[in-house]
C-alpha cells in the first residue's frame, strides 16, 4: 500500500497495481483485494490489475478494477511452467475473458510474454507471435503489449517481431516490456 500510494503523488499516467492470482499459486498476492481497497487513489492516475484467468478477471473486477491485463507466453513450454497449461488453452481462456471484461465495461491489455525469447526453447518464430496477436485482436484485445521476460531481445528480434504485427494491425495500441540485459533496453526502444 505504502509503494502505492508513494507511486500516486509522482505524475505516473498508469500504475499496475494489484496482480489478482490464486493465494495458492502466490501466497503473498492472497490479499490483493485489501491491498487494494487499502491504497490511496490519486486522480488523473489510471490503475490496472494483472490477472491470469476468468476467476481473476471477476475478482479484479469485483474490487473495482476497469483495466486489466492478461499474460500468455509465446512459447508453450513457458506457458506451461508458468500457468500449467498450454497457449493455446490460455488463449481460449482470453477470449472468455474478453468478453466478460467488455461485457462490464473493462478495457483488457494481453501481454504476450517470452515475445523475443524462451529459456526453454530459445528463439521464438516471430509468425507465432504474429498469430497470438490475430487471434486476441479477433477475440477483442484492446492492447497488445511484447514482453522480454528473460531480456533476450536484440534490436533485430525486436523488428522481426513487431514489424509484421505492426502491418497487420497499424491501429493497434503496442506496449514493450524491456530488460536491460547486456545493456540492450534502449536500443530494443528505438
Amino acid at each position: 500500500v505504502d509503494l502505492l500510494d508513494a507511486l500516486a503523488g509522482t505524475g505516473v499516467g498508469r500504475i499496475e497495481a494489484v496482480s489478482f492470482v490464486h493465494p495458492k499459486a502466490i501466497p503473498q498476492m492472497a490479499d490483493a483485494d485489501e491491498v487494494w481497497a487499502a491504497a490511496t487513489k490519486a486522480p488523473g492516475v489510471r490503475y490496472s490489475a494483472l490477472v491470469p484467468n476468468v476467476r481473476g478477471a471477476q475478482r479484479a473486477i469485483a474490487a473495482g478494477f476497469a483495466e486489466i491485463e492478461v499474460v500468455v507466453s509465446a512459447s508453450d513450454t513457458h506457458n506451461r511452467h508458468n500457468i500449467n497449461r498450454s497457449t493455446g488453452e490460455s488463449l481460449d481462456d482470453i477470449a472468455a475473458l474478453v468478453a466478460l471484461l467488455h461485457g462490464n465495461g473493462s478495457t483488457v491489455e494481453v501481454i504476450i510474454s517470452t515475445s523475443f525469447g524462451c529459456p526453454y526453447e530459445g528463439d521464438i518464430d516471430p509468425a507465432r507471435v504474429a498469430g497470438i496477436v490475430d487471434r486476441v485482436v479477433a477475440d477483442g484485445a484492446d492492447r497488445v503489449a511484447f514482453g522480454d521476460t528473460t531480456g533476450m531481445a536484440t534490436p533485430r528480434r525486436v523488428l522481426d517481431v513487431v514489424g509484421p504485427v505492426r502491418e497487420r494491425h497499424p491501429d493497434l495500441p503496442l506496449l514493450m516490456h524491456f530488460h536491460n540485459t547486456r545493456g540492450t533496453a534502449l536500443a530494443n526502444i528505438l
